[in-house]
């Protein structure tokens, strides 16, 4: 029996590759003090994908997260951890210029959309919130901007 390979899924991952700059606001508009970088790299294997998140928000935890997919459906997963000890899995999905995450349970439900700049150096991003699972709010706006080197 033939099996799908996931050169192809993974290929799609690629945008995401390198490392970026972080900037957050509050859903007024307000930025977050401090900062941020996230670096995403691809595994030994090149299998996966890592996303090491190192803000200097006062409310944002360092964080680390693992990218995979399974080809033969063409879905992606997040797997994600922090300091404080949350651990969450989203599904995920990239491509045509958009990253969309999500997850739905206990405490509450939660989606990430964003574009990509036509350059691929910036991605401009919304965290939304849904505490009863069903009426999402914005939780905080992120940019991220490509370290150029």
């Amino acid at each position: 029996m033939d099996q799908p390979t996931a050169e192809q899924a993974l290929r799609r991952l690629e945008p995401l590759v390198g490392e970026w700059t972080l900037e957050a606001k509050w859903p007024d508009g307000e930025p977050w003090p401090g900062s941020g970088r996230v670096t995403f790299e691809w595994d030994a294997s090149g299998a996966h994908l890592l996303e090491l998140g190192r803000p200097t928000f006062p409310e944002a935890p360092d964080n680390v997260s693992i990218i995979g997919c399974d080809a033969a459906n063409g879905t992606y997963f997040q797997l994600y951890s922090d300091e404080r000890g949350v651990c969450r899995v989203y599904e995920m999905s990239i491509g045509n210029g958009e990253w969309k995450l999500w997850r739905e349970g206990e405490p509450f439900s939660q989606r990430f959309t964003a574009t990509f700049s036509d350059d691929g150096n910036t991605i401009t991003g919304r965290w939304e919130i849904a505490e009863d699972g069903i009426n999402y709010t914005t939780d905080f706006d992120l940019i991220y901007g490509r370290v150029v080197t």
